[in-house]
């Protein structure tokens, strides 16, 4: 019967939709007898597709009840209705009594990501990078006290610092690239290839310090022991780049308790910080967190931000240096610049969405795209069913997103209040997931969280300056992006677009936004922050928002959505640091400060959009009043309803020297030294002195102009290279070919 049935099948036509539908969810791992055939062992987690009658995608070792001959005949039956353009679905299911019902699935599981038995897609390093094997995990935790700003005594030690010359390198790492760029990665980077140590203990009695940081967002390159317990820490900068050290995360073990340990940071870029306004370290102990379940914790005394005596023609550097004394003997310790969140914490949180039934019914996780690693960029888009068309095209999206800059984690923070509150129960994020579509990029920079970037990209780019980049393939998460905004503001109208960061340099919480040129909307666009303000006193400062577009920040996601059409376009800073207003006034913000503030969004969202206007009048008023005021003691006068004067509103608004962003560098630097060949090429050469006699010249004439023919030809070819370069898509950034490694439960992906 079966041959039959194949004859049969196989003299239908195959249209081409059919044919590309097929390979199409191949690629993703469908019709293959096999459990790991996603990209890096991702499955599907549908509840049909946990049930016995689930054929595809290689559950048969499931179906026990069936024999392998039985198993082998339905899925050469399978193939060949596959094959069939008769059954435009090429996703063929089975039902309850076990007979085929082809029908189309839902769109969003060709984007699934976790499998039944929990494992996540493992972080993909740049081939460059060594990762130990262990798994780093911190248990979050609150204390249960303010933790206070350091009070400067005007005595802190400024240690000398003395380098390799007259101290003992106990932790040594390769310098980030800067000159080249990474061209392949792969699943853990050169796991297996781990050098050791610069240092080993001697014994029991051996007190040095041993440090490691090959862990996702670890970024210390050399420790170098100075005295006992002094210690010199050089960070690793952005890979391939010789900058931005700030974000500092790594491990201390063997450690002694009640002993006073100096650590100092000797080469930091920035020459302003919050460490010179009270600002601690973060510390973790292991033993702490087994035993009290006691998680990170600010710690350092003897705080002092400086900056190093440089040579003449050495940049300028400047160095952290506090002491510490560890809780417990033989420890395992860890130092951050603020608390971490890695690419691998996101993941754990997302699958407990993707497992939870009630929220997986409003919340769809789908990819974005993938990063120039090969890391997944996840999309979640949030919203309640709604009851018909019209209703579903009448809502407004708000759009989110955190983590472009990978040192910020401040953001994440901020991403996780808000997700834990629009995913509850509570009857406000019911409400607000009936009128609104949340399109939500939780890390739009996976591969820099990974490998402890301050700032870039593996392009060696700050991403928030390239949201205008045509260059898809090097700037893979900002271009999706920006095209998914696009998308949705095809369909219906965005109301807030809103991206999370952190801040270096101030404390609190607040807002850039931009500043229109229509006044009345000048206005509007600061009802929200005034809003929010109010809903968050202790925490977020309505004075230190601005509203300025800087030049400089044209490239920025908040200025690049302002001028698509968005008018609520804000860029939210969160500090290193903590608040300096009401209740916490002079403490550290923790996680739960961090996350509270996503529920604020929430808040301010209900608030903004109520239909009592009561509230957003209130605010506008209070605006108003306050402008009015401020113009009066400049001596101008204006007014808010008729004519406006030509003076710009933003030179009033409180003085802030913007976000301490990085302008743009140009190019990704794999694009760089073909830019640089066809600059040379273009530069005009020195004149020669003129010739004496005619003769003479058409000589030369003749001999140039043979001369200017090759080259012509060999910089159009040249031009040509650079521009497909452009347009199509670099070997290293092809889509990954899953290899099955026997020694892991993850699939190694190469290039």
């Amino acid at each position: 019967m079966y041959p039959v049935i194949a004859t049969e099948l196989n003299q239908n036509f195959k249209d081409p939709y059919d044919t590309f539908m097929n390979h199409h969810l191949q690629y993703y791992g469908y019709f293959r007898a096999q459990g790991d055939g996603l990209p890096n062992a991702t499955k599907h987690q549908d509840t049909w597709e946990r049930s016995s009658q689930y054929l595809f995608r290689g559950n048969f070792r499931k179906r026990n009840d069936l024999k392998q001959d039985t198993l082998q005949e339905e899925k050469l039956i399978c193939s060949h209705l596959l094959e069939s353009p008769l059954f435009k679905s090429k996703q063929l299911l089975f039902d309850e009594f076990g007979e085929g019902n082809p029908r189309l699935r839902e769109p969003r599981n060709l984007f699934a990501f976790f499998s039944n038995d929990g494992f996540l897609q493992a972080p993909r390093w740049p081939i460059e990078c060594e990762v130990i094997k262990e798994n780093i995990h911190h248990i979050e935790w609150v204390p249960p006290k303010p933790e206070y700003f350091y009070q400067p005594t005007g005595n802190e030690k400024v240690p000398e610092i003395v380098g390799e010359g007259k101290g003992t390198v106990v932790y040594q790492i390769e310098s980030a690239p800067t000159g080249s760029y990474f061209t392949s990665s792969r699943i853990g980077g050169k796991r297996g290839l781990i050098k050791q140590l610069s240092v080993s203990l001697q014994g029991p009695d051996d007190d040095t310090l041993l440090f490691e940081s090959r862990f996702e967002s670890g970024n210390l390159q050399k420790a170098i022991r100075v005295d006992t317990y002094e210690y010199e820490l050089t960070l690793r900068t952005d890979l391939y780049t010789s900058k931005h050290t700030q974000w500092f995360y790594f491990r201390v073990q063997n450690t002694r308790k009640e002993i006073t340990y100096r650590f100092t940071i000797v080469n930091l870029l920035k020459p302003k910080s919050l460490y010179t306004t009270g600002m601690k370290p973060l510390l973790y102990s292991e033993v702490d967190a087994r035993t009290q379940s006691i998680g990170w914790r600010r710690a350092g005394d003897e705080i002092k931000y400086y900056r190093k005596g440089a040579e003449e023609g050495q940049p300028t550097f400047y160095c952290l240096t506090w002491t510490v004394q560890f809780p417990h003997d033989q420890d395992t310790c860890y130092f951050a610049h603020f608390y971490p969140y890695t690419y691998t914490d996101l993941q754990y949180y997302l699958l407990t969405v993707a497992n939870n039934p009630i929220q997986s019914q409003f919340c769809k996780l789908r990819t974005l795209c993938r990063s120039l690693a090969g890391n997944t960029v996840y999309l979640l888009t949030i919203t309640n069913p709604s009851k018909n068309s019209e209703m579903a095209a009448a809502k407004k999206a708000v759009i989110l997103s955190a983590r472009v800059h990978p040192g910020e984690s401040n953001g994440s923070w901020m991403m996780k209040g808000f997700l834990d509150f629009i995913l509850g129960d509570s009857p406000d994020a019911h409400l607000l997931r009936d009128i609104f579509i949340f399109k939500v990029v939780p890390m739009l920079n996976p591969d820099g969280v990974i490998v402890g970037n301050y700032r870039c990209s593996l392009a060696g780019r700050d991403l928030n300056r390239h949201y205008k980049t045509i260059l898809k393939e090097s700037f893979p998460c900002i271009w999706h992006t920006r095209n998914m905004i696009k998308r949705v503001l095809e369909e219906r109208e965005v109301l807030l677009y809103c991206d999370f960061h952190g801040h270096s340099r101030k404390n609190n919480i607040f807002l850039y936004g931009c500043n229109s040129t229509n006044r009345r909307q000048w206005l509007h666009e600061r009802v929200f922050p005034l809003m929010l303000s109010k809903n968050a006193p202790d925490k977020f400062s309505f004075r230190s928002c601005n509203f300025k577009v800087h030049k400089c920040k044209e490239g920025t996601g908040r200025v690049v959505m302002w001028r698509m059409g968005i008018l609520n376009s804000y860029t939210m800073e969160s500090t290193f640091g903590g608040s300096t207003l009401g209740r916490k006034r002079d403490t550290h913000f923790n996680t739960e400060d961090l996350k509270s503030l996503g529920y604020h969004v929430c808040d301010t969202l209900l608030d903004f959009c109520d239909p009592d206007r009561t509230k957003f009048v209130q605010c506008l008023t209070e605006l108003k009043e306050e402008i009015s005021k401020k113009f009066s003691e400049l001596g101008q006068e204006m007014d808010l309803d008729g004519n406006w004067s030509n003076i710009s509103l933003s030179d009033i608004e409180s003085s802030t020297s913007g976000s301490d962003s990085s302008l743009s560098d140009g190019l990704p630097v794999h694009l760089l030294d073909m830019a640089e060949k066809l600059e040379q090429k273009k530069k005009p050469k020195k004149k020669k002195k003129p010739l004496e006699t005619r003769k003479q010249r058409n000589e030369v004439h003749q001999k140039n102009r043979f001369i200017q023919e090759l080259k012509l030809t060999e910089d159009s070819q040249e031009k040509a290279e650079f521009t497909t370069m452009l347009k199509k898509q670099p070997i290293f950034f092809k889509g990954p070919e899953p290899v099955k490694n026997e020694n892991s439960k993850f699939n190694e992906v190469r290039f």
